[in-house]
């Protein structure tokens, strides 16, 4: 249950639904089987997995959805291939050179036959909906699946109004200054041993891991301008993460002693009670936490970069 990434969002005019209208609404948008014709599929599917059918939990305040993504492996290497060998074929055949439309068009037969054959991936995306904070973190690898499950969210309830969370201080100016003056350093923030530094100019991008980033090295770097787009952070004994640029949080890990607080509840072992012990715990943490690091960049920032649109279903 415990995220490894987290995409932040705040939430604007949060819509009002109730735990059982949003349960209706996300059965209405369900994940379903991938078709054969279909390169990829995301629905919304059961957090607990075999564990529970329910497609809400939510437990004081705190929101739990997941979707599942299918999509259909075709490399396009093989594409590639099987469309020279057929335009080849054609090409001998008929002693002429084929134009590009014709091609393109044999691509397209390509696709449609080995996509049913193609193997398919299946991955479960979990949401957490912070409706007292008016928050929403997704935990994905990358920001276009964040995305990706907020579009399904907003198709899901008619509307949706997010923007990327941020802070009055730039993550990369705040990571720097932390850095270079340890005196800046909030009391309980501790560095870890893992940072990606840029280059204002062509030089590219350096990235150190299990270094003493109090260094010289890392000094003399940082005085020739670099600047901090990733840096691996610990809110001491609670929460340790790596912070980019862009406020995601990367490779979370959290405390012992949260960890020893979940083990250490009575669940009977059942599974679903196990889940929702764990999800409010970290949910709580990831709040509580969330916050604090926002004050120390300064406050959250009153207008958010990023795209951010109220879209209705009519507009989709």
């Amino acid at each position: 249950m415990w995220f490894k990434h987290l995409h932040l969002y705040r939430l604007h005019d949060a819509p009002t639904l109730d735990a059982a209208a949003l349960e209706e609404a996300l059965a209405e948008h369900a994940a379903r089987p991938l078709g054969s014709q279909d390169p990829r599929r995301l629905g919304w599917t059961a957090p607990a997995g075999r564990a529970g059918t329910a497609r809400l939990h939510e437990l004081q305040g705190q929101r739990l959805i997941s979707a599942l993504r299918q999509e259909r492996l075709l490399p396009s290497s093989v594409v590639r291939e099987e469309t020279e060998e057929r335009s080849a074929d054609v090409e001998a055949r008929e002693g002429r050179k084929l134009p590009r439309k014709e091609k393109l068009a044999i691509k397209e037969q390509v696709i449609e036959e080995l996509l049913p054959r193609a193997f398919v991936r299946s991955q479960k995306i979990d949401l957490w909906w912070d409706t007292r904070r008016g928050l929403i973190g997704v935990n994905a690898s990358s920001r276009t699946r964040a995305e990706e499950l907020l579009d399904l969210l907003r198709e899901t309830l008619g509307s949706l109004k997010v923007t990327p969370l941020s802070s009055q201080n730039l993550p990369m100016r705040a990571m720097t200054q932390w850095l270079v003056d340890p005196a800046s350093r909030p009391t309980d923030l501790v560095l870890g041993d893992q940072v990606e530094l840029k280059a204002k100019g062509d030089d590219g991008v350096l990235r150190a891991r299990q270094v003493d980033l109090d260094s010289d090295e890392i000094q003399q770097l940082l005085e020739g301008g670099r600047q901090a787009s990733k840096l691996a952070l610990e809110i001491e004994g609670r929460l340790s993460f790596v912070l980019h640029d862009d406020l995601a949080l990367k490779s979370l890990r959290f405390g012992d002693a949260l960890i020893d607080e979940a083990n250490a509840s009575d669940d009977d072992d059942d599974a679903l009670v196990r889940l929702e012990t764990d999800f409010v715990l970290m949910a709580e943490a990831l709040g509580t936490n969330i916050e604090r690091l926002i004050a120390w960049l300064g406050g959250e920032s009153g207008t958010a970069t990023g795209t951010s649109t109220d879209i209705t279903k009519s507009d989709v």
